[in-house]
């Protein structure tokens, strides 16, 4: 049997953390010891952008922690103490973990990446006056910008098209400026309503 049909059957095509039935997928518990489906879980889109902190944390959302934390699965163990750790200002999240308990192994495997140790902040791409970007938005330049290594000068007020977000900086879109791929700051450009 496959590794994703193993997950699925395990499942029971359900979200393993909060039990949603809608888009699935396997997200591999990194770092995978094993590479095995104990080292994967089965995780809707919800769960998946709020752990890899690309949406803001809902505590609200993780309440279910309290159960799935009793999983018997090595990756949902370590993905249910992670986020425990992150929402530790809430109660119920501190109360959860003073009672979970890990093996040594399973417990050095949730530490490794150090996710644990950061807070609920997450860091999101927001033009000047702080909206949300994603990619495929409209943007309009608030301020007109010379763009280094061209003469090209963008002017205050120019509209670009289905940006894409700079994965590893949240001040950084790409967008496409008389036919030319540039990179600009968040701060000089507001979404287009």
């Amino acid at each position: 049997m496959k590794l994703e049909e193993q997950i699925q059957q395990r499942s029971n095509n359900q979200c393993e953390l909060c039990k949603s039935a809608g888009t699935l997928k396997i997200y591999e518990v990194a770092p995978a010891p094993r590479n095995n489906a104990d080292d994967n879980i089965l995780i809707c889109d919800n769960c998946r952008a709020q752990i890899e902190r690309k949406a803001e944390l809902n505590p609200g959302h993780w309440t279910f922690l309290s159960e799935t934390m009793w999983s018997e699965v090595p990756g949902i163990q370590v993905v249910s103490w992670r986020m425990l750790n992150r929402l530790k200002k809430e109660s119920w999240a501190m109360d959860s973990l003073d009672m979970m308990y890990l093996d040594e192994e399973t417990l050095a495997w949730a530490k490794a990446t150090g996710d644990h140790d950061n807070d609920d902040a997450v860091e999101l791409h927001k033009d000047s006056n702080g909206n949300l970007l994603q990619n495929g938005d409209t943007v309009i330049l608030t301020k007109s910008l010379d763009v280094k290594g061209t003469s090209l000068n963008a002017k205050m007020g120019t509209v670009v098209k289905n940006i894409r977000l700079v994965e590893d900086n949240t001040e950084q879109i790409e967008g496409k400026i008389e036919g030319q791929v540039i990179v600009i700051l968040t701060k000089y450009v507001r979404k287009q309503a």
